[in-house]
């Protein structure tokens, strides 16, 4: 019980911050579709329920990763969280489905919706909660890319760096900016319904949020499906291949992999050396090189093996090796 207290305890903040936000938005809005049937609500309370759900089991995952290697496991378990967010984004896709669904059945269909101040209350809340949270996802992106930036940074800023985002956080800014931008039709359908009398612009808004939301859930199922296959980190190999190449004693580099499992990176590291180099000394570059490597962000583990020097250089800084099938060419085994 233990061991599962201090792995949740290391669990992906953000996603455990959206969820319960998302509970709480949700409940609310089935509360105000309960009184005014109003479909656009449906939509975003379907929307919320199915985020809430979708983030509780991504913190979960993301806390389940980081549980150390075992005998029976000896890769660890980077690529849990890959796995929860494809099965969480079949949640989604569901709500998905029924949020089109409701919305085409009220544009053929339309129908007044009552409790147009309860509408508009619950949505008002549930903009800010949501872009609260979006604002709090946006700050853990930046802090995972290493960049610090307040204001309106968070915001601005995050999508050209989310990239760079672990799985979770990326998962949950992105679910976070659909629901916040769906709110807000929401908000604006309710409007239109009620002071110019198009009914049929609740159903244009839940379609139009039901469609952000399969958005939401290609992109995060390609990201993880790619992840839970295990893919090469491109930016973390050209670094690493980098400052393992300006090493003294290493000659040329053979072999860099950098597979990217969940939030860790597993390297292996095939580099040449001087033949006339004692065991002892080559022990001491290993042990060196693998500090180094260890220090840089999100490496797991490092395997680093050593070759005599052949005089044929591979491996060139102005033209490093980038991925899997750029490394075969310029990096032979």
């Amino acid at each position: 019980m233990k061991d599962i207290l201090k792995l949740l305890k290391e669990g992906n903040k953000p996603s455990l911050l959206a969820a319960i936000v998302n509970t709480v938005i949700a409940l609310l809005k089935a509360i105000a579709f309960f009184f005014t049937g109003n479909v656009a609500m449906f939509a975003e309370m379907m929307h919320s329920f199915g985020d809430a759900a979708n983030q509780f089991f991504v913190f979960i995952g993301s806390a389940l990763s980081k549980k150390a290697p075992t005998p029976k496991f000896p890769n660890g378990f980077g690529r849990v969280v890959n796995l929860v967010c494809l099965g969480a984004v079949i949640v989604v896709g569901i709500m998905s489905y029924e949020a089109v669904k409701g919305g085409l059945h009220h544009i053929l269909n339309p129908v007044e919706s009552s409790g147009f101040l309860i509408n508009l209350s619950v949505l008002g809340i549930s903009i800010i909660l949501e872009f609260s949270v979006l604002y709090k996802a946006g700050k853990e992106v930046l802090h995972e890319a290493g960049i610090q930036k307040g204001g309106l940074a968070p915001i601005t800023s995050s999508f050209v760096h989310l990239n760079r985002a672990k799985p979770p956080t990326k998962l949950v800014f992105m679910e976070d900016f659909v629901a916040t931008i769906g709110g807000l039709l929401a908000f604006i359908a309710v409007l239109l319904a009620h002071f110019f009398d198009l009914l049929i612009a609740e159903g244009i808004a839940s379609v139009l949020i039901g469609l952000m939301m399969f958005y939401v859930v290609g992109k995060v199922f390609l990201e993880n499906a790619r992840g839970a296959i295990g893919e090469t980190d491109e930016e973390m190999l050209h670094h690493i291949a980098l400052l393992v190449a300006e090493d003294p004693d290493v000659k040329d580099l053979q072999k860099v992999e950098v597979i990217k499992e969940g939030e860790f990176l597993h390297v292996e590291i095939v580099a040449e050396v001087d033949a006339s180099l004692t065991v002892a000394y080559v022990d001491d570059i290993r042990d060196r090189l693998m500090d180094l490597v260890l220090n840089q962000k999100s490496v797991q583990d490092v395997v680093i093996s050593f070759d005599e020097d052949d005089g044929i250089k591979t491996w060139r800084k102005a033209n490093p090796p980038r991925t899997d099938q750029q490394v075969t060419a310029k990096l032979p085994e």
